[in-house]
């Protein structure tokens, strides 16, 4: 079957680009937030993860397209995104108001889980800068003409955040689709984001037509029935388990309503406890389905973007060596190191990951 068809290094400015909402996350440590005293801060998103890790930990020249207020905390974000090497020239920067009445930036609080009790996300979202975003307000032709993109990311996330960012989404897989650009997309399912624009009947409307110009797609099991409408047999009822036959065939389904995905991948978890996941991968590629190593009895430090890391894997895998295999196991051991250690997005090393996809395990490395 027909792979992936991407742009040669040095044919495009960057390798990836993705468009997103970026938020301040704020975690009280061991702590809980309804009890805490101070926080750390750190940036976090989920399509700005992807390239935050394609640069990062593999390397990559990556962009993000997104907006901030232009105020002290949308400078803050920016400085993190400055550390985490990711460009910002494509950042949209809007007239603070004073107070937020008429826009302002997001702010995600995250408590780490532990043992019996799970994470908990307080996301602080109404009115950002990015959830305004309207059709022709970016310059996609720069972006994607002029300057060249190997490979697009974008997600259900910012798809939720408002009518008129679905609008964008879908503008935004269109001018990448025309430039050649190879387009992926991680579903992403989020329930509190969809209730107030139209719930479940909203999102599969959106995202049905936002497939169509997507060539990977990326989501478990919950996210393609709740999102597409695909139901699975195989599925327990708390969604946390799915049979690799199961998965086979939602591919299948999935691969008959939209013939335009090259790849389909999802992260495979089944939740022991907070602290403890059996972790692994499976991609399609290629009429073929591959499973990553699996890893029973994780160790998770955080797990807020152990999904994202698995993506910009995936993605580097992909792009590098055009191999499923290799690039569904970059994926999963990306994800794994991101969940040891705290914040959204990963601080491995490819090496870290080349050592752990290739089998290595936790010894001292002197």
């Amino acid at each position: 079957m027909e792979g992936l068809k991407l742009k040669k290094p040095g044919e495009a400015k960057w390798d990836a680009a993705s468009l997103g909402e970026i938020m301040l996350r704020l975690d009280p440590g061991d702590g809980r937030i309804h009890t805490a005293r101070s926080f750390r801060a750190w940036e976090g998103g989920g399509e700005y993860n992807v390239v935050r890790g394609l640069r990062r930990c593999f390397g990559l020249k990556t962009t993000a397209v997104t907006a901030f207020a232009d105020n002290p905390v949308g400078r803050l974000v920016e400085d993190f995104m400055l550390q985490g090497g990711v460009d910002v020239s494509h950042v949209r920067w809007e007239k603070f108001d004073g107070i937020g009445r008429e826009v302002r930036n997001g702010l995600n609080f995250v408590e780490r889980g532990y043992g019996c009790r799970g994470a908990v996300s307080c996301a602080d979202r109404g009115l950002t800068a990015v959830s305004q975003l309207k059709p022709g307000m970016i310059d996609w032709e720069k972006l994607f003409g002029e300057e060249g993109v190997r490979w697009f990311h974008t997600g259900g996330i910012f798809a939720a955040l408002s009518a008129s960012t679905a609008e964008v989404a879908i503008e935004a897989l269109k001018a990448a689709k025309k430039h050649g650009t190879v387009t992926s997309y991680d579903l992403n399912y989020r329930a509190s984001l969809w209730k107030s624009i139209g719930g479940q009947a909203k999102a599969q409307e959106v995202n049905r037509e936002i497939a169509g110009y997507v060539d990977v797609m990326i989501g478990n099991e919950e996210d393609f029935t709740a999102a597409l409408g695909i139901e699975v047999e195989g599925v327990d009822a708390n969604l946390t388990t799915l049979p690799i036959e199961g998965f086979r065939k939602m591919i299948e389904k999935a691969i008959s309503i939209y013939p335009n995905f090259k790849a389909v991948a999802t992260t495979l978890r089944s939740v022991k406890s907070a602290t403890v996941n059996d972790w692994s991968a499976i991609c399609w590629y290629r009429g073929e389905l591959h499973r990553s190593t699996e890893r029973p009895g994780l160790e998770i430090y955080d797990r807020v973007g152990g999904g994202d890391s698995f993506a910009s894997g995936l993605i580097y895998g992909l792009m590098t060596f055009d191999d499923a295999e290799k690039a569904v196991n970059y994926g999963a051991a990306h994800g794994a190191l991101a969940m040891t250690t705290p914040g959204d997005t990963s601080m491995a090393t490819k090496a870290d990951v080349e050592k752990l996809a290739g089998g290595g395990g936790a010894r001292v490395d002197r």
